[in-house]
């Protein structure tokens, strides 16, 4: 069976305490557990696709939230503990969806995986989106959940439920 795995805004500005856009501890906690799913993906042969936030200073986000991952920006680097290699995929991206103004379902037609693999931050918003991205192409998707973090402890508890019981994606 061929994987993907798809690696979702693990971002300086989201997972650095000192981050424009902190998503709490427990996006630091989930840092260990994705880095060994990066390597057990790896040793399977699976693609690596990183998604990463990448906006320009006068993103109309920044009216929703505050300045983060402004491109060319420390805080738009993917952190230090989960860096890309050479040939894994860097997906850069301005909306929460990983699809959006992306060559992300051109990398996904390329790899041809028969399952993606989802971790990252914010389950409530750019994983959920991503997610229902995924299914919308009819890819079998499994999410980690204890490897994405949110900013919301509740948000986080019902993008779960929704990704499973409406986009009837695995969460595992």
């Amino acid at each position: 069976m061929k994987k993907a795995l798809i690696i979702v805004d693990m971002l300086v500005d989201f997972v650095d305490k000192k981050g424009a856009l902190y998503c709490g501890e427990s996006a630091t906690r989930i840092i260990p557990r994705i880095r060994r799913l990066i390597q057990n993906m790896r040793k399977q042969g699976a693609a690596i696709i990183y998604l990463a936030d990448s906006h320009e200073p006068d993103d109309r986000e920044f009216e929703l939230f505050p300045r983060h991952c402004v491109k060319g920006t420390p805080g738009a680097q993917v952190t230090s503990e989960l860096k890309p290699l050479p040939a894994d995929y860097v997906v850069l991206k301005t909306r929460y969806s990983g699809f959006y103004n992306t060559n992300l379902d051109e990398v996904l037609k390329e790899v041809s995986p028969d399952e993606v693999h989802i971790v990252g931050v914010c389950t409530s918003i750019c994983v959920m989106d991503t997610v229902s991205g995924l299914r919308s192409r009819d890819y079998k998707v499994v999410v980690h959940s204890d490897a994405v973090a949110d900013f919301d402890l509740e948000a986080q508890q019902f993008a779960l439920k929704r990704i499973e019981e409406v986009l009837g994606a695995q969460v595992i």
